[in-house]
This record gives C-alpha cells, sequence and structure tokens, in this order.
C-alpha cells in the first residue's frame, strides 16, 4: 500500500499537535483494549474452571474479572443510552475474538506454521481494527476522535485495520 505522503504528514502533524496538548493518547486507549481482551480471556478461564473443578473461588474470579471489564469498557464504548445498536455487547466480542486468533496465531507460528499463522494474525489484526472502528468513527459529537477532526482519507485504505492503523501507530510514544 503506498501512502499518499501529504495526507499522511498532516495527519501525523495533527496528531503530534494533539498529544502536545495531553488531549490525545491513543496508546493508552490500546493498552486498555489488550487489557480488556485478556478480562475477557480470564472471565472465560474461570468459567471453565468452575466447570472443571466446581470449586466456587473460580465464580468469584469470575465476578470480580466481569465487573472490571464493565467498568473499563465504558471507557472506550460511549453511549448516552440513546443508541439502539448493540455496540456494547460486538465491542467485547470483537476483543475477544481478536485475542483469541491472535493465541491461535501463536500456537500455530509455534508449530512452524508461519503462512497460516500470518493469516491468523492478520484476521485477529482485522478484528481489532473493526473493533476501532467501530468505537471511533460515526459516533455522536461527545467523540473524542471526531471532534478532533482526525480522519483518513480513503486512499490511505485497504482494509478494515488499515484504515486506523496509521493512527494507532502515529501515537505510539
Amino acid at each position: 500500500m503506498k501512502l499518499n505522503t501529504i495526507n499522511a504528514e498532516n495527519f501525523v502533524k495533527k496528531v503530534n499537535e494533539l498529544k502536545s496538548k495531553d488531549s490525545l493518547d491513543i496508546s493508552a486507549w490500546e493498552d486498555l483494549s489488550v487489557g480488556l481482551m485478556n478480562l475477557v480471556s480470564l472471565e472465560e478461564h474461570s468459567f471453565f474452571s468452575y466447570i472443571k473443578t466446581h470449586d466456587e473461588k473460580f465464580l468469584g474470579v469470575l465476578n470480580a474479572a466481569r465487573e472490571l471489564r464493565k467498568k473499563l469498557l465504558k471507557l472506550i464504548v460511549k453511549s448516552d443510552g440513546s443508541d439502539d445498536s448493540e455496540r456494547w455487547c460486538m465491542s467485547k466480542h470483537l476483543l475477544a475474538s481478536s485475542m483469541r486468533l491472535f493465541e491461535v496465531g501463536n500456537r500455530l507460528l509455534g508449530e512452524g506454521k508461519e503462512e497460516d499463522a500470518k493469516k491468523m494474525y492478520e484476521d485477529a489484526a482485522e478484528l481489532y481494527g473493526m473493533f476501532w472502528k467501530l468505537n471511533t468513527t460515526g459516533r455522536d459529537e461527545s467523540s473524542d476522535v471526531k471532534n478532533k477532526g482526525i480522519t483518513i482519507s480513503s486512499k490511505e485504505k485497504s482494509g478494515i485495520f488499515d484504515s486506523i492503523k496509521k493512527f494507532l501507530e502515529c501515537c505510539k510514544e
């Protein structure tokens, strides 16, 4: 994919201006989203551990992880109550699916199946991109990203993940 250098330079300049004002920290959002993925995985592992052992402590871990995940997901998935979509559940499932495909990719890579692993990583990245697309575009005026006027031209897009990965990469510290 060939970048339109002028658009990319303007985009990077705009992001740097916003970062210097401490008004945008995508790296923290990325860290939070990965933390959320792990909380969903912890919920799943707690469920399976409870089913296998019938040990009540796993229900406590499951509930604590779920409550923390709900609290933290609200920081990214904003809703004023008027949204009739299922953005909340979709967001949770996009993160969970992305994490699982990433883990399958790791397993395949460990088995020496590099090409299969790469495909799995690409699918995981697409799902992760869908999560961010769902939560940063087409939102109401309270959207942090929309209010900052950040856009990526259609010339810079090829897949869902590619449409936002420049945004995420440019904000890395």
